[in-house]
């Protein structure tokens, strides 16, 4: 190929080349001058959304300070207000300006309307004036705190000295004097064991016992036990207070129980009494027999005497008069004869007696001792003189068959046989 030909096809290679080079740098990549106002676009949209650019989640405030903070956003504030849902006492927010005011006046706290050491939850928010739905709703926790530590105090609404006996019970409160950090839990201590009592836990809680009846036992020798109950507050520091309420116990009188036994000896000396009248008319009938047969026989030995007389008197002939001498000799042989056939019964009179004065002197007792309501204050007294009266007589007669039941006799006639007029002119004691 001749030399300008080869030359010609070069240049038109290396022209074609060049002209390519151009056409890429023109139309892929910007310029330098372009790159920062992208940059600035891209910020203004991610300005638009309404945002607190200084929103703090939690503040801190000691006791008798100042509080201010200033929210801003990335708005102008012309178009905006603030607002707060809810917020401790004084609290409050520049509605045009997102200024956060607070002071912490001590007489707040002091009359419990806040409490240290007790976040509070505070919600508020910014709205826009002409669009309602561009606004942020959010919140922050407040904080109150004091270098001046006041424990909290108990006040038991009782004192501190408390009289009681066994079957009484007891009732109070255990109030709350709360200092800077309010009580969280109440402990009870005792000297002595107690159940069945309702526990303390919180302030304003109600402490019931009621004092058992066998507080006191037989076997002690002490007649008065003390129970010492410690109320021991605790707040979150540890801090704590102790109140202390003593009750002094004495023995008491368990009156439904003693009621059961008064009644129990009271019935067994009324059926012991009824046994006994069943026993003296049984008694006395047989006493009676003994001396209507007597009586009958007494009648026939001096109708034989007076027989004898009348004939050794009167007779004519020395026969009659013979027979009438022998008849009151057979009249006064016939006296000790008597005694074999119907004896006295003087053992039995005496057990009579005895039986009578018995039965008067138990229904004096009960009469006596009975009680003048379901709460006598003597009931135990009462209780004791009847079961010894009643032991008593049980061993004065402890020989005696008593009759409970007999078919010849009943109660009705054993009442009406004690109480008859005769009777007790018969048993009645002769003063000479």
């Amino acid at each position: 190929m001749p030399l300008r030909i080869k030359l010609v096809i070069i240049l038109l290679v290396a022209f074609t080349f060049s002209s390519a080079q151009e056409i890429n740098k023109d139309t892929t990549l910007p310029k330098k001058d372009s790159l920062p106002n992208l940059v600035s676009i891209q910020q203004q949209e991610a300005d638009s959304a309404l945002r607190i650019m200084n929103l703090s989640p939690f503040f801190s405030i000691q006791a008798d300070s100042v509080l201010t903070y200033d929210f801003k956003i990335n708005k102008p504030l012309d178009n905006y207000f603030w607002y707060i849902k809810s917020a401790p006492v004084g609290l409050k927010i520049d509605k045009n300006t997102g200024i956060l005011f607070f002071k912490a006046d001590k007489n707040l706290f002091k009359s419990g309307r806040l409490k240290f050491d007790v976040p509070y939850k505070v919600e508020f928010g910014v709205q826009n004036l002409r669009n309602a739905a561009e606004k942020i709703d959010t919140s922050f926790n407040l904080l109150f705190f004091s270098t001046e530590i006041n424990v909290s105090k108990l006040k038991p609404t009782v004192g501190s000295i408390v009289q009681l006996e066994e079957g009484d019970s007891i009732k109070f409160k255990v109030q709350c004097d709360e200092g800077t950090f309010p009580i969280e839990q109440i402990t009870i201590n005792s000297n002595l064991p107690i159940t069945n009592f309702k526990p303390v836990k919180n302030c304003n809680d109600e402490f019931q016992w009621m004092v058992p009846y066998d507080f006191i036992r037989e076997g002690d020798t002490a007649k008065q036990k003390i129970l010492v109950l410690q109320f021991i507050a605790t707040d979150k520091l540890r801090n704590n207070d102790t109140a202390t309420v003593r009750l002094f116990i004495r023995p008491g009188v368990n009156y439904p129980q003693k009621l059961i036994e008064f009644n129990q000896i009271s019935d067994e000396m009324k059926k012991y009494i009824k046994d006994l009248k069943l026993a003296f008319f049984v008694l006395s009938n047989e006493i009676e027999k003994t001396k209507t047969n007597r009586t009958y026989f007494d009648i026939g030995s001096s109708s034989t005497a007076m027989l004898g007389t009348i004939l050794s008197t009167s007779a004519q002939s020395t026969g009659a008069k013979n027979f009438g001498k022998v008849l009151p000799s057979l009249g006064l042989t016939l006296v000790p004869v008597k005694e074999t056939v119907s004896p006295n019964k003087v053992q039995e009179q005496n057990v009579a007696s005895q039986i009578r004065a018995t039965i008067k002197r138990l229904e004096f007792m009960l009469s006596e001792y009975n009680l003048t309501g379901e709460k006598d204050i003597d009931i135990l007294t009462k209780t004791k003189k009847l079961k010894d009266e009643l032991k008593q007589s049980q061993l004065q007669l402890i020989d005696l068959p008593l009759v409970e039941f007999d078919p010849r006799y009943t109660q009705e006639d054993a009442e009406k046989y004690f109480n008859n007029p005769k009777v007790n002119k018969k048993y009645r004691m002769k003063v000479r």
